[in-house]
Order: C-alpha cells, then structure tokens, then sequence
C-alpha cells in the first residue's frame, strides 16, 4: 500500500486484521459460544455478530473507494456520492460490549468494530467537506 495517503495504511491494515478474525470467530467460535445459552441470547449473539460484519464492510468498501480516489480511478465526487460510509445507527451504535450475556469474543470484536468505525466515520466526514468546499 505504500503511496497511498498516510490515514489509509492503519485502518486498512486494522480492518482487514478484524475481519479475518471476524470470520474466524463467525466460522469457528459462534456456534460454540452459544451452546447452553438461551434463545434470546443466541439471537443476540447473531445479531450483534451481523454488526460487527457491518461495520467492517462499510469501512473496508470506504476505504477501497479512497484508494481508487487516490489511484487516479474515481473522483472525489464519485466516491463522495456513491461509496459514502453508511450504517447509520447499526454501525454508530456502541451497545453490546458491556452485555455480559455475550462471548468475550464477539464483545471485544464489537468494541474494537466500533472504535474502528467511528474512527473512519470522522475521516470521511473531513472528506464529504473537503469535496463540498471544492464543488461549491
């Protein structure tokens, strides 16, 4: 990735390391965590297993979307209108790793998601306003 902006190193690195580990624990460990555990709680575990993949999806698409920006494939318009990180409250909501009845696991996946995520949310934040103010 070299020659790439500075902020897309770390977050793409960091997104793609929890995304391997996402899918290690959604292949591996999900079916094993919620053994015993009451329908209720199972359900919360796929759901909130759904929204660690979310967020990472949206992140990862974001950050493709500014490598090809930088690259020289898309314009900043493109990219602005059409590869926007969304999500909206799924993706910002912080709940989940404070909930004892969830795995460790898929607690510390969605703590580190959403730190992740609202990190990258602000980044393109700065991006929307920088395309704005060269637009208009």
């Amino acid at each position: 990735m070299d020659g790439h902006p500075t902020f897309f190193n770390g977050p793409y690195d960091e997104t793609m390391s929890l995304l391997v580990e996402a899918r290690n624990y959604i292949a591996y460990h999900e079916a094993i965590d919620q053994r015993g555990r009451p329908p209720h709680v199972r359900l919360q575990v796929s759901y909130e297993a759904m929204r660690v993949t979310s967020r990472l999806t949206q992140v990862m698409a974001w950050l493709l979307a500014q490598k090809a920006v930088h690259a020289g494939e898309m314009t900043q318009e493109q990219a602005s209108e059409g590869y926007g990180l969304s999500g909206g409250d799924i993706c910002t909501d912080p709940s989940g790793p404070d909930n004892e009845d969830l795995p460790a696991g898929l607690r510390s996946l969605l703590e580190r998601s959403h730190r992740l995520y609202m990190r990258v949310a602000r980044l393109d934040d700065q991006f929307r306003a920088s395309v704005s103010e060269a637009v208009g």
